[in-house]
């Protein structure tokens, strides 16, 4: 028993170098693939089809209480859940072009990348960044009344909560505020309509405004049976994190809405800016990465040698290979066969992969419509080069987002601060948006001049006072002179004053006179 433990281990002898080893010769068969190894294929790195009209997504636990999963009105077409050509064809590629819904799970991990936040938050800080000025359009003077709205705005953080709502309807496709007068702890308060009135907000209720992640919202009721009413395919009643809340009391943030028929798929939320620039950012990454492969490996060594000598010794091939490996390095000696080798060097052009790769970069700014300069800060090259109109443009159109996705919403807010710190909301008091085109220091004074030089006209022609261009100056933000405070100096009448002394020309011409005078007469 164990006898063999006290037997040395013995290796088997290894063949004499002199011996050839036998090798069998190769026979080619025909590669075959099987159907489950290409099933496999296709689906690697994707997440699972699934109908977009299946029904609606399904919401993390918390959200809505345990019940019956509810279904999508109209789920029971024929040939949307069941497929058929039509949807065979349409969901063909569906993913790789960002045209599905891809669940806001993965849609927060691509927040995570900085190619998406760059968009995201270039947009959002563009649409807050000089945000809002309270104007009032009566005659009479509400100035009281402006500083009352403008300290709320910034005590309830107003700008912050749009800011941030708009960031997550870039990453998400839908960004919720909610108005928060008290009836957060009260469940049945939160299921009943937030009217405008000062029954309904007392003064001082606001507490403030709250941004929502749309992963905690699921809507509950909508109108899915009458296109003609203006509730067609609007929630009137949401559940935010199991709590029923109505629509009034949330503020919206969609910029990019679908249609009827894919608003129950995306959780009645829009299209994110994360899911339309999927496609470019994933070309972006394959190129980028692909230019960093080619420039790690761009060149390689070819070794022309006799390759049957050794493959008839696996183990002499091995010994060549490492020692050719080891050896190409410019720190060593490379050595080869003078009679048998022959060395050979194979490198990939790269004169083009700057500029193909800028190309992909460019992309994400096209689907974005930043301008280079604001998106990847690239300066343009050139004689003459400028970025100037397409800032304009870019400012143009942040100017009619603004308009679009804050409006009814901003509005809103307002009215409810109104009610909450002045008790009644005045319809003379409004809101425009700041423009975001800054003049620099040349510019700025060309337009006081020309400010300066039309007062001078309407003053000479006695359409203003100079009381009135003085009250001006101290009004206008823009002007050095804003703040003023006193009454405008008094311009003495020309007909009041002494006649001796009304022509100054005449005068300083006459003590000119004088001075000469005295100078010849003292022998100068």
């Amino acid at each position: 028993m164990f006898s063999f433990l006290a037997r040395p281990w013995r290796r088997p002898a290894p063949p004499s170098p002199a011996e050839p080893i036998p090798i069998e010769p190769l026979t080619r068969r025909p590669l075959r693939i099987s159907e489950a190894s290409m099933e496999e294929l296709r689906r690697s790195d994707r997440p699972a089809r699934r109908s977009p009209f299946a029904g609606l997504p399904k919401p993390p636990p918390g959200v809505r209480p345990d019940s019956p999963a509810p279904g999508m009105a109209m789920d029971e077409a024929p040939g949307v859940t069941t497929g058929g050509a039509w949807g065979a064809w349409a969901m063909e590629g569906l993913w790789g072009e960002g045209l599905w819904f891809m669940g806001y799970p993965y849609l927060a991990e691509l927040a995570q990348r900085p190619e998406y936040r760059n968009i995201v938050e270039t947009i959002a800080e563009e649409m807050t960044r000089k945000w809002i000025k309270i104007v009032s359009t009566g005659k009479t003077d509400k100035t009281s009344k402006v500083k009352t709205i403008e300290d709320a705005m910034k005590t309830f953080e107003l700008r912050e909560a749009f800011h941030r709502a708009t960031e997550i309807d870039g990453f998400m496709g839908i960004g919720f505020i909610y108005i928060d007068t008290g009836a957060t702890d009260d469940p049945a308060e939160l299921k009943l309509p937030l009217p405008l009135t000062k029954d309904k907000i007392d003064k001082g209720a606001l507490r403030g405004f709250v941004p929502i992640d749309p992963t905690w919202c699921s809507p509950l009721i909508y109108n899915s049976t009458d296109p003609l009413k203006p509730d067609f395919f609007v929630p009137s009643v949401w559940y935010v994190m199991g709590k029923q809340v109505d629509a009034s009391r949330l503020i919206i943030i969609r910029s990019r809405e679908v249609p009827d028929i894919l608003k129950a798929a995306y959780n009645f939320g829009g299209l994110s800016l994360s899911q339309m620039a999927k496609p470019y950012v994933d070309n972006w990454l394959r190129s980028r990465q692909s230019v960093s492969d080619l420039l790690h490996a761009f060149t390689s060594f070819v070794l022309k040698t006799q390759m049957g000598a050794y493959l008839q010794d696996a183990r002499a091939f091995g010994e060549r290979m490492a020692a050719f490996i080891l050896g190409r390095d410019n720190k060593n000696l490379l050595l080869v066969d003078k009679e048998t080798e022959e060395l050979d060097n194979v490198s990939a052009p790269l004169g083009t992969l700057d500029k193909l790769q800028a190309q992909s970069q460019e992309q994400m700014a096209s689907v974005s419509r930043i301008p280079l300069i604001k998106l990847l800060s690239i300066t343009p090259t050139g004689l003459n080069a400028t970025t100037d109109g397409e800032i304009r443009v870019f400012y143009d159109r942040i100017k009619a987002a603004q308009e679009k996705v804050y409006g009814a919403g901003l509005t809103r807010a307002l009215k409810v601060i109104q009610l909450s710190e002045i008790g009644s909301i005045d319809p003379e008091i409004g809101y425009e948006f700041v423009p975001l085109w800054e003049l620099d220091a040349a510019g700025k004074a060309a337009v006081e001049k020309a400010k300066a030089d039309t007062d001078a006209v309407y003053m000479q022609e006695s359409v203003i006072s100079n009381e009135e261009v003085r009250t001006r100056l101290a009004g206008d933000p823009e002007s050095p002179y804003h703040g003023l405070e006193g009454p405008a100096p008094e311009i003495p009448d020309p007909l009041d004053m002494d006649p001796d002394k009304s022509d100054v020309a005449e005068s300083i011409e006459k003590r000119g006179a004088e001075g000469s005078n005295s100078e010849a007469n003292s022998g100068a």
